[in-house]
């Protein structure tokens, strides 16, 4: 083998190498966006149970103050739809 054969080996070598590495690279890439996409669509719902979960409870709050009999003047006239709301009838 004179020096040029062992040039084109390590040419050939090289490139096969650098393609593999690009490969690994791009699959890490891909891999990884896969991740954050996922990561994502987690914290998206966490939000969305979170504000469920403040729904719900201004619902169990509401309810457990009408059951005490919480639902007086001294807090105001109260929400439509809520049965706290008092309509008056002044002439």
């Amino acid at each position: 083998m004179s020096h040029g054969d062992d040039d084109s080996f390590f040419d050939r070598e090289r490139d096969k190498l650098s393609a593999e590495i690009t490969a690994g690279f791009e699959e890490l890439l891909s891999s990884s966006n896969v991740l954050n996409r996922k990561l994502e669509e987690v914290l998206g719902m966490t939000r969305e149970y979170e504000t469920i979960a403040a729904l719900w409870s201004s619902f169990h709050e509401l309810m457990r103050g009408q059951r005490a009999g919480d639902v007086s003047e001294d807090k105001g006239p109260g929400l439509p739809g809520t049965g706290g709301h008092t309509v008056s009838s002044k002439p």
